[in-house]
């Protein structure tokens, strides 16, 4: 298989032959949503702000459908949706919307956890070192999993926030939001979900009474560039943001700008694809996990992570007496693997995930993440990868 990339005087083709198991970094667009998003940036072109003409009034029309899709995914108020870029923004609009208010109301103390993601943590420290927040970081011990009880026990009665990631992107341990949502509707504090990982693959959990979830398009086959934030209602109140930014006033005045109309019906597109097909996707990754930890008892190696709160599709392995960036460069005609999350891999440092989980830096400097959508990784020769990697294990037969 080829592809080609650039255009004009630098167009080239490009081999393809490689399995692809860094789906938690982005997935391939669908050929669906494409064809979608596609008819909506040439044929249906309108703005869905623009009201005086039959073009605006199709995309207006086309993104509350979408918006009311998205909202039923989560069992939320069509009006809860906001559209965004992804989860980024989305976790930005939430944590820095939500600031204001802790400073009008003397609540300035948040709560997370030191396993989340750079789009929670910097946004989160930047509070800290700026405007006075006191923010806490719990570590989650070898299992990576963050317990409910070491939230309530250090709740106060200045928090603001606890801001918790649904699904690890690095380990793929699921942490209990849903719980955790539960407890907290008892309190004045919101809660704030990450769920780029989670979205449509543990769809239950978000169903829950989660103030504020952020998710992200393109880990569901969605084009990158378009997500949404969930605004929860507590009974008739809103959750009290300010803007981050201003000029124009759509989407409630939360994220102004035109809104990106091909996008936003690519994520309804790719909601609506995974929700259909979630029970085999499912029944496929776990098949898939099966195969690869299969292949992978020929080797020396330790799962890094509660296997037995983990979604089926992200596996976090070490190897023994074995540097992560030398396989990665080993493997890099067989299989495209990552060493953790894409936003800090280029780095070169250990995990920050792997090492709040009080990992040896060994381990913490060497974990491998792979994450698979089936049919993608249906020419992963995992015996043969296996293979190789325990030729390289010093002393390993």
């Amino acid at each position: 298989m080829t592809y080609e990339v650039g255009t004009g005087p630098v167009l080239r083709r490009v081999s393809a032959v490689v399995a692809y198991l860094d789906v938690a970094a982005t997935t391939r667009v669908d050929p669906r949503v494409a064809n979608v998003v596609l008819h909506w940036m040439t044929e249906d072109f309108g703005n869905a702000g623009s009201r005086t003409h039959e073009y605006g009034a199709r995309a207006k029309k086309a993104v509350q459908q979408a918006r009311a899709f998205i909202a039923q995914t989560l069992e939320a108020r069509t009006e809860e949706v906001i559209f965004t870029s992804g989860a980024t923004e989305s976790n930005n609009i939430a944590l820095l919307g939500l600031a204001p208010h802790g400073e009008k109301t003397g609540r300035k103390h948040i709560i997370t956890s030191a396993i989340e993601h750079k789009a929670v943590l910097e946004p989160l420290v930047h509070l800290r070192d700026t405007r006075g927040f006191e923010v806490e970081f719990i570590h989650p011990g070898p299992s990576g999993r963050i317990s409910s009880e070491a939230v309530l026990e250090r709740l106060r009665p200045d928090t603001l926030l606890v801001s918790l990631m649904h699904v690890n992107n690095e380990t793929g341990v699921i942490q209990p939001v849903a719980e955790l949502a539960r407890k907290l509707q008892e309190t004045k504090t919101f809660l704030h979900v990450d769920a780029a990982q989670g979205y449509c693959k543990v769809p239950g959990d978000l169903t829950a009474p989660i103030d504020l979830i952020s998710i992200s398009g393109h880990k569901i086959g969605a084009p990158k560039g378009v997500g949404a934030l969930v605004t929860r209602r507590r009974g008739w109140n809103k959750v009290p943001l300010e803007p981050i930014m201003f000029g124009g006033g759509q989407e409630r005045k939360l994220r102004p700008g035109t809104l990106a109309v091909p996008l936003i019906m690519g994520l309804y597109e790719a909601a609506k694809i995974f929700k259909e097909g979630h029970a085999a996707w499912e029944r496929e990754s776990r098949a898939m996990r099966e195969r690869i930890l299969g292949a992978l008892s020929a080797t020396q190696f330790r799962i890094n992570g509660d296997s037995e709160h983990s979604v089926p599709h992200i596996l976090n392995v070490s190897f023994d007496r074995l540097n992560a960036e030398a396989l990665i460069v080993r493997l890099k005609d067989e299989v495209a693997i990552a060493t953790g999350s894409a936003c800090t891999s280029a780095s070169y440092t250990p995990s920050h995930v792997l090492q709040a989980m009080g990992l040896d830096d060994d381990v913490a400097a060497n974990g491998l993440r792979l994450s698979w959508f089936p049919p993608q990784a249906a020419d992963f020769d995992a015996a043969g990868v296996a293979k190789t990697i325990a030729s390289m294990q010093p002393g390993h037969p």
